[in-house]
């Protein structure tokens, strides 16, 4: 169950990523979404979407990873 919930909390950012890569490359070929009333804006809420999904399955991945011991020294908090 607890890789279930795992795999869904991964899920969702990764189609916000997806998204995000959708409306950039829409406002390099010119296509404006209905909701979005210029280019420009379309394009930087592709780029947050983008960023904060990428963001936050990376942070996921490393914060396991930390968990198991399987960083680089430089990631590991120092006591």
């Amino acid at each position: 169950m607890k890789r279930i919930i795992a795999l869904l909390i991964l899920v969702a950012p990764g189609f916000l990523a997806a998204y995000g890569i959708k409306l950039m490359r829409d406002m390099v070929f010119g296509i404006q979404q209905p909701p979005i009333p210029f280019l420009w804006l379309q394009f930087l809420i592709g780029l947050f979407f983008f960023i904060g999904g990428l963001g936050f399955v990376g942070g996921f991945i490393l914060h396991r990873d930390k968990k198991r011991n399987k960083v680089q020294a430089r990631f590991l908090e120092k006591k």
